[in-house]
């Protein structure tokens, strides 16, 4: 994995406003915020993408997401949130090392924009075969 702009604020050569760390999470503001107390969460465990975790640093997230978001909406007064996660450049991942953002959504529009756009109806047959497909690759893993 390439030295990653977290990896030097993990090891502490590049200071953050830290509001988390344990053994295996660092959770820290953003630099170019969407909007007031947009924060990062990321693995201490160096991982590109969310499948490249661990089962540990995976569950150690979802363990302290929750507490961060709402530590986050208590110090901000916002109630509405989004949480984004990217894997690789076409989804949108500029830093190549797994992080969770936390973006406050504020009733004024500060914050997350998404576009969604289906790409149709799911069909029952192909819905069927694609869900047994993905099954049998849980399965395996």
């Amino acid at each position: 994995m390439a030295d990653t702009i977290f990896q030097k604020i993990l090891s502490g050569d590049i200071p953050c406003h830290q509001v988390y760390r344990d053994d295996q999470v660092l959770a820290f503001l953003d630099i170019s915020p969407l909007s007031e107390g947009h924060t990062l969460v990321i693995p201490v465990e160096p991982a590109e993408t969310v499948d490249q975790l661990s089962d540990e640093s995976a569950a150690a997230i979802g363990r302290v997401l929750p507490r961060i978001a709402r530590a986050v909406m208590e110090a901000t007064g916002c109630k509405h949130y989004n949480i984004l996660q990217n894997n690789g450049a076409p989804a949108h991942q500029a830093v190549f090392h797994v992080h969770f953002h936390i973006i406050p959504k504020y009733d004024d529009g500060r914050g997350l924009g998404v576009g969604w756009e289906p790409i149709g109806t799911l069909d029952r047959d192909a819905g069927a075969a694609l869900a047994a497909r993905i099954a049998g690759a849980i399965a395996n893993d």
